[in-house]
Protein backbone atom coordinates (compact mmCIF):
# COMPACT_ATOMS: atom_id res chain seq x y z
CA UNK A 1 0.00 0.00 0.00
CA UNK A 2 1.28 3.42 -0.91
CA UNK A 3 2.75 5.25 2.05
CA UNK A 4 3.24 2.17 4.23
CA UNK A 5 7.03 2.16 3.87
CA UNK A 6 7.36 4.91 6.47
CA UNK A 7 5.61 2.89 9.16
CA UNK A 8 7.46 0.63 11.57
CA UNK A 9 4.45 -1.14 13.07
CA UNK A 10 1.13 -2.66 12.12
CA UNK A 11 -1.98 -0.60 11.66
CA UNK A 12 -4.72 -1.11 14.26
CA UNK A 13 -8.17 -1.71 12.79
CA UNK A 14 -10.04 0.36 15.38
CA UNK A 15 -7.64 3.28 14.99
CA UNK A 16 -7.92 3.21 11.20
CA UNK A 17 -11.70 3.12 11.48
CA UNK A 18 -11.69 6.24 13.66
CA UNK A 19 -9.12 7.97 11.46
CA UNK A 20 -11.20 7.25 8.37
CA UNK A 21 -14.21 9.07 9.79
CA UNK A 22 -15.73 6.04 11.52
CA UNK A 23 -16.50 4.47 8.16
CA UNK A 24 -15.73 1.09 6.64
CA UNK A 25 -16.22 -1.27 9.59
CA UNK A 26 -17.27 -4.71 8.36
CA UNK A 27 -19.91 -6.62 10.37
CA UNK A 28 -18.72 -7.45 13.88
CA UNK A 29 -19.28 -11.15 13.22
CA UNK A 30 -16.15 -11.17 11.02
CA UNK A 31 -13.22 -11.98 13.30
CA UNK A 32 -9.82 -13.71 13.00
CA UNK A 33 -9.68 -17.43 13.63
CA UNK A 34 -6.78 -16.70 16.02
CA UNK A 35 -6.53 -13.56 18.14
CA UNK A 36 -2.92 -12.89 17.09
CA UNK A 37 -3.77 -12.56 13.39
CA UNK A 38 -3.35 -9.26 11.60
CA UNK A 39 -4.06 -8.50 7.95
CA UNK A 40 -3.24 -5.43 5.90
CA UNK A 41 -3.26 -5.00 2.14
CA UNK A 42 -5.25 -4.20 -0.99
CA UNK A 43 -8.57 -5.93 -1.52
CA UNK A 44 -9.14 -8.52 -4.22
CA UNK A 45 -12.90 -8.91 -4.28
CA UNK A 46 -14.85 -12.12 -4.75
CA UNK A 47 -18.57 -12.80 -4.96
CA UNK A 48 -19.51 -16.47 -4.55
CA UNK A 49 -22.60 -18.45 -5.39
CA UNK A 50 -24.35 -19.89 -2.29
CA UNK A 51 -22.51 -22.91 -0.93
CA UNK A 52 -20.02 -22.94 -3.82
CA UNK A 53 -16.31 -22.18 -3.37
CA UNK A 54 -15.10 -22.55 -6.97
CA UNK A 55 -14.66 -18.78 -7.07
CA UNK A 56 -12.07 -18.97 -4.31
CA UNK A 57 -9.98 -21.47 -6.26
CA UNK A 58 -10.08 -19.13 -9.25
CA UNK A 59 -9.40 -16.04 -7.17
CA UNK A 60 -6.16 -17.52 -5.82
CA UNK A 61 -4.65 -17.37 -9.31
CA UNK A 62 -6.16 -14.03 -10.32
CA UNK A 63 -5.05 -12.17 -7.20
CA UNK A 64 -1.54 -10.76 -6.81
CA UNK A 65 0.91 -11.48 -3.99
CA UNK A 66 0.08 -9.27 -1.02
CA UNK A 67 -3.62 -9.05 -1.87
CA UNK A 68 -6.35 -9.75 0.66
CA UNK A 69 -9.25 -11.83 -0.64
CA UNK A 70 -12.46 -10.11 0.45
CA UNK A 71 -15.38 -12.45 -0.11
CA UNK A 72 -19.13 -11.88 -0.32
CA UNK A 73 -21.23 -15.03 0.01
CA UNK A 74 -24.52 -13.24 -0.54
CA UNK A 75 -25.54 -13.82 3.06
CA UNK A 76 -25.19 -17.60 2.82
CA UNK A 77 -22.90 -17.93 5.82
CA UNK A 78 -23.50 -21.53 6.87
CA UNK A 79 -20.89 -23.23 4.71
CA UNK A 80 -17.20 -23.96 5.20
CA UNK A 81 -15.99 -22.15 2.10
CA UNK A 82 -12.30 -22.20 3.06
CA UNK A 83 -10.10 -24.88 4.58
CA UNK A 84 -6.61 -26.30 4.76
CA UNK A 85 -6.10 -26.89 1.03
CA UNK A 86 -7.12 -23.39 -0.05
CA UNK A 87 -5.09 -21.97 2.83
CA UNK A 88 -1.93 -23.75 1.69
CA UNK A 89 -2.48 -22.61 -1.89
CA UNK A 90 -2.99 -19.01 -0.75
CA UNK A 91 0.29 -19.07 1.17
CA UNK A 92 2.06 -20.54 -1.84
CA UNK A 93 0.72 -17.64 -3.91
CA UNK A 94 1.94 -15.10 -1.35
CA UNK A 95 -1.48 -13.66 -0.51
CA UNK A 96 -1.80 -11.52 2.61
CA UNK A 97 -4.99 -13.09 3.90
CA UNK A 98 -8.68 -13.82 3.63
CA UNK A 99 -11.70 -11.86 4.83
CA UNK A 100 -14.92 -13.77 4.20
CA UNK A 101 -18.47 -13.08 5.27
CA UNK A 102 -19.07 -16.79 5.58
CA UNK A 103 -17.75 -19.88 7.30
CA UNK A 104 -14.38 -21.61 7.27
CA UNK A 105 -13.27 -24.99 8.55
CA UNK A 106 -10.06 -26.92 9.37
CA UNK A 107 -9.57 -24.19 11.94
CA UNK A 108 -6.96 -26.06 13.99
CA UNK A 109 -4.72 -25.86 10.92
CA UNK A 110 -5.70 -22.31 9.98
CA UNK A 111 -4.77 -21.01 13.42
CA UNK A 112 -1.16 -22.13 13.11
CA UNK A 113 -0.45 -22.08 9.37
CA UNK A 114 0.58 -18.45 9.10
CA UNK A 115 -2.07 -16.90 6.83
CA UNK A 116 -4.41 -14.30 8.33
CA UNK A 117 -7.96 -15.67 8.07
CA UNK A 118 -11.00 -13.64 9.08
CA UNK A 119 -14.45 -15.18 8.86
CA UNK A 120 -18.03 -14.86 10.04
CA UNK A 121 -17.75 -18.20 11.81
CA UNK A 122 -16.66 -21.80 11.71
CA UNK A 123 -18.78 -24.31 9.80
CA UNK A 124 -18.15 -27.93 8.81
CA UNK A 125 -20.82 -27.88 6.11
CA UNK A 126 -19.16 -28.62 2.77
CA UNK A 127 -19.39 -26.71 -0.50
CA UNK A 128 -19.67 -27.63 -4.18
CA UNK A 129 -17.64 -26.49 -7.19
CA UNK A 130 -20.13 -25.98 -9.99
CA UNK A 131 -18.57 -24.71 -13.26
CA UNK A 132 -21.92 -23.13 -14.09
CA UNK A 133 -22.18 -21.18 -10.83
CA UNK A 134 -22.33 -17.41 -10.78
CA UNK A 135 -18.85 -16.15 -9.81
CA UNK A 136 -17.61 -12.57 -9.88
CA UNK A 137 -13.96 -11.64 -9.39
CA UNK A 138 -12.51 -8.14 -9.12
CA UNK A 139 -15.82 -6.25 -9.02
CA UNK A 140 -17.44 -3.97 -6.48
CA UNK A 141 -19.08 -5.95 -3.67
CA UNK A 142 -20.97 -5.08 -0.51
CA UNK A 143 -20.47 -6.67 2.89
CA UNK A 144 -22.87 -5.47 5.54
CA UNK A 145 -23.14 -1.74 5.01
CA UNK A 146 -19.69 -1.40 3.43
CA UNK A 147 -18.94 -1.17 -0.28
CA UNK A 148 -15.61 -2.82 -1.15
CA UNK A 149 -13.77 -2.14 -4.39
CA UNK A 150 -10.63 -3.79 -5.76
CA UNK A 151 -7.55 -2.11 -4.35
CA UNK A 152 -9.23 -0.69 -1.24
CA UNK A 153 -7.12 -0.87 1.91
CA UNK A 154 -8.13 -3.74 4.21
CA UNK A 155 -6.95 -3.77 7.83
CA UNK A 156 -7.95 -6.44 10.31
CA UNK A 157 -6.97 -7.59 13.78
CA UNK A 158 -8.65 -9.09 16.84
CA UNK A 159 -11.00 -6.10 17.07
CA UNK A 160 -12.43 -6.62 13.56
CA UNK A 161 -11.93 -5.50 9.97
CA UNK A 162 -12.10 -2.07 8.35
CA UNK A 163 -12.01 -1.20 4.64
CA UNK A 164 -10.83 2.22 3.44
CA UNK A 165 -11.28 3.46 -0.12
CA UNK A 166 -8.00 3.34 -2.04
CA UNK A 167 -8.22 7.07 -2.72
CA UNK A 168 -8.35 7.79 1.02
CA UNK A 169 -5.87 5.19 2.27
CA UNK A 170 -2.75 7.33 2.52
CA UNK A 171 -4.57 10.03 4.47
CA UNK A 172 -6.17 7.43 6.74
CA UNK A 173 -2.78 5.89 7.53
CA UNK A 174 -1.33 9.33 8.30
CA UNK A 175 -4.30 10.20 10.52
CA UNK A 176 -3.99 6.82 12.27
CA UNK A 177 -0.40 7.59 13.22
CA UNK A 178 -1.46 10.97 14.61
CA UNK A 179 -4.24 9.34 16.65
CA UNK A 180 -1.83 6.77 18.06
CA UNK A 181 0.57 9.52 19.15
CA UNK A 182 -2.31 11.39 20.80
CA UNK A 183 -3.58 8.28 22.58
CA UNK A 184 -0.11 7.45 23.88
CA UNK A 185 0.07 10.95 25.34
CA UNK A 186 -3.33 10.50 26.99
CA UNK A 187 -2.29 7.16 28.48
CA UNK A 188 0.90 8.72 29.87
CA UNK A 189 -1.16 11.48 31.49
CA UNK A 190 -3.61 8.93 32.96
CA UNK A 191 -0.69 7.01 34.43
CA UNK A 192 0.53 10.29 35.91
CA UNK A 193 -2.77 10.65 37.75
CA UNK A 194 -5.02 12.74 35.49
CA UNK A 195 -8.65 11.70 35.03
CA UNK A 196 -10.35 10.87 31.75
CA UNK A 197 -13.05 13.39 32.69
CA UNK A 198 -10.50 16.17 32.76
CA UNK A 199 -8.55 15.00 29.72
CA UNK A 200 -11.66 14.84 27.54
CA UNK A 201 -13.32 17.91 28.97
CA UNK A 202 -16.18 15.84 30.33
CA UNK A 203 -16.05 17.67 33.63
CA UNK A 204 -17.06 20.86 31.80
CA UNK A 205 -20.25 19.47 30.27
CA UNK A 206 -18.88 19.17 26.73
CA UNK A 207 -20.85 16.99 24.28
CA UNK A 208 -19.72 13.40 23.79
CA UNK A 209 -20.12 10.58 21.27
CA UNK A 210 -20.86 11.07 17.59
CA UNK A 211 -22.16 14.56 18.23
CA UNK A 212 -18.66 16.02 18.27
CA UNK A 213 -17.21 14.98 21.61
CA UNK A 214 -13.81 13.42 22.38
CA UNK A 215 -12.36 10.67 20.24
CA UNK A 216 -11.05 7.33 21.44
CA UNK A 217 -12.19 5.00 24.19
Amino acid sequence: MSGSATRSHQLAAATVHEAAGRRGALPARIKPVADSMHVEGPAFTVRLAPGDNLGLHRALYEASPGDVLVVDTGGHLEYGYWGEILNEAAMQRGLAGLVIDGGVRDVAHLRTAGLAVFSAGVCIRGTVKDPASAITLGATIRIGEVTVRPGDLVVGDVDGVVVVAATEAVQAVRASAEREDKEREIIDRIRAGESTLALYGLDRGLPTGDGGGPEGT
